[in-house]
């Protein structure tokens, strides 16, 4: 996955790495979520860094995580001041309970089913206790692959991505579906650390 999308770092960066390529309904969602995070947020799958850099103006603690370097180098240029570091989903290289939020928008689209539940177990790992978790996703009738334009991504139900975050020690407070014009259903989920 990180070597497609080094390959295509630039045409991704041009299409989609700025804030105003996202959904309005997403800044609002993602805004209001960081503005209940108490500590540190990491933004897992950063990406080009336009949420980190977005969550830092609001004045949050929040550093930018991804396991593409081009898209780190990129960030640094782009965001002096913000911390990037290279990094991956199911090893954050935290420290147990040190993180108040984790922001995976969209960041584990292209993980295998099989793998997502030690994702998961990874970020309660990191997050303190009452930690969030805010989780965006491709939202679909039943798990199922689909060609992205990247690398092979995957639908999710809601209902189960939602039962896998609580398996993983959440409790979800915030569930969220929309459809909009010419793109694929979207999906987002709030759930907040309750349990080891």
């Amino acid at each position: 996955m990180s070597d497609a999308y080094a390959e295509r770092a630039a045409e991704y960066i041009d299409a989609l790495g700025f804030i105003e390529a996202t959904a309005e309904q997403d800044r609002t969602l993602i805004g209001t979520w960081a503005g209940g995070v108490a500590g540190r947020i990491l933004d897992v799958g950063c990406g080009p860094g336009h949420w980190t850099a977005w969550l830092h103006a609001q004045g949050h603690d929040v550093e930018g995580v991804d396991p593409v370097p081009v898209f780190i180098d990129h960030a640094r240029t782009s965001y002096p001041g913000v911390p990037f570091r290279v990094g991956w989903a199911e090893h954050l290289d935290a420290e147990d309970a040190s993180v108040g939020g984790v922001l995976a928008w969209y960041s584990l689209i292209h993980t295998d089913p099989a793998h997502v539940p030690l994702v998961l177990g990874e970020f309660a790992r990191a997050l303190t206790p009452d930690g969030s978790l805010a989780l965006g996703f491709f939202e679909g009738s039943e798990v199922a692959p689909f060609d992205h334009a990247v690398t092979t991504a995957y639908f999710w139900p809601t209902d189960v991505l939602a039962r896998l975050v609580e398996e993983a020690g959440f409790t979800v407070t915030g569930r969220h579906t929309r459809t909009d014009p010419s793109a694929r259903p979207h999906g987002a989920i709030i759930a907040r650390r309750t349990r080891p």
